[in-house]
């Protein structure tokens, strides 16, 4: 199987998600990813016929729904890896049912940012915090591999958190929870502006547990909208046989979700056709 292309869906500000779904098969994705939010504030209040719904509107549409990801955007309260139980709790009820809903939307990859949500607050301590997401992760990932989905834990810069913020860090809390459905994922606007290494440099050493990628460029814009180089990574997904979603995520929605799809898209394929 080649290299597939997604976009991220809350892009389309205010476009019913049928419409989303339908707009990007007919540009020639082959895949949606779903920000949790832009369904519901809390996805468990979701009935089985919306869901399916959706789930609908997808295969209709002859366009994959590639998985979740801005996974505990809302709602408020929910911390991986806080010192309140309770909040800890509420979360990994939170994940269960998101794990849920990305099967039952036919998505396999959870991709786990989250920045907020994973930071180590100032009356807690790293150490603590880690052992929390070790414990935090292995019953989520526990209950991924069950229903057969995964979860890609995403290094993000330290502008944005302070927990996770290298590849290295990651793929060493990967190691420590040790299980098959917690894996690794990468995004380009991360890696150019959070590592100290090339970014196809930081694709080479995680080869054996990169499971999604995120594409963007430096600026916040879509790929192919700014200075950012992808034939380097392209080239370094090819070389090492990287299968997955290579899937477009924008922080910046101008000039407007039509332009940024189509171009993006376009960009996307010539530069991983060379």
């Amino acid at each position: 199987m080649s290299i597939q292309f997604a976009i991220c869906n809350e892009l389309f500000e205010g476009w019913p998600i049928e419409r989303a779904l339908s707009y990007c098969a007919g540009v020639g994705y082959d895949g949606v990813e779903i920000a949790p939010f832009t369904l519901a504030e809390d996805i468990r209040s979701l009935s089985r016929q919306q869901i399916a719904e959706i789930r609908r509107a997808a295969v209709g549409s002859g366009i994959a729904v590639a998985g979740l990801h801005w996974l505990l955007s809302s709602p408020e309260g929910l911390s991986i890896n806080g010192p309140d139980d309770a909040a800890r709790e509420n979360t990994r009820d939170f994940m269960f049912a998101l794990i849920r809903l990305c099967r039952e939307l036919g998505g396999q990859v959870l991709v786990f940012g989250s920045p907020k949500q994973r930071s180590v607050g100032h009356d807690d301590t790293y150490e603590a915090a880690w052992q929390r997401s070790i414990e935090m992760f292995r019953v989520c990932g526990d209950e991924a591999h069950r229903r057969g989905a995964v979860i890609a834990l995403e290094p993000l810069t330290t502008r944005e958190t302070n927990f996770l913020t290298t590849m290295n860090e990651t793929v060493r809390l990967i190691e420590a929870i040790d299980c098959p459905a917690i894996r690794l994922h990468l995004d380009v606007k991360a890696m150019v502006g959070g590592e100290r290494k090339r970014a196809d440099a930081v694709i080479r050493e995680g080869k054996d547990y990169l499971a999604h990628f995120h594409a963007n460029d430096e600026n916040l814009r879509g790929p192919g909208f700014g200075e950012t180089d992808f034939a380097p990574i392209a080239a370094a997904l090819h070389e090492i046989g990287y299968h997955g979603y290579v899937s477009v995520e924008v922080f910046d929605y101008s000039p407007d979700p039509e332009t940024i799809a189509t171009r993006s898209l376009e960009y996307l394929r010539e530069v991983f056709a060379t």
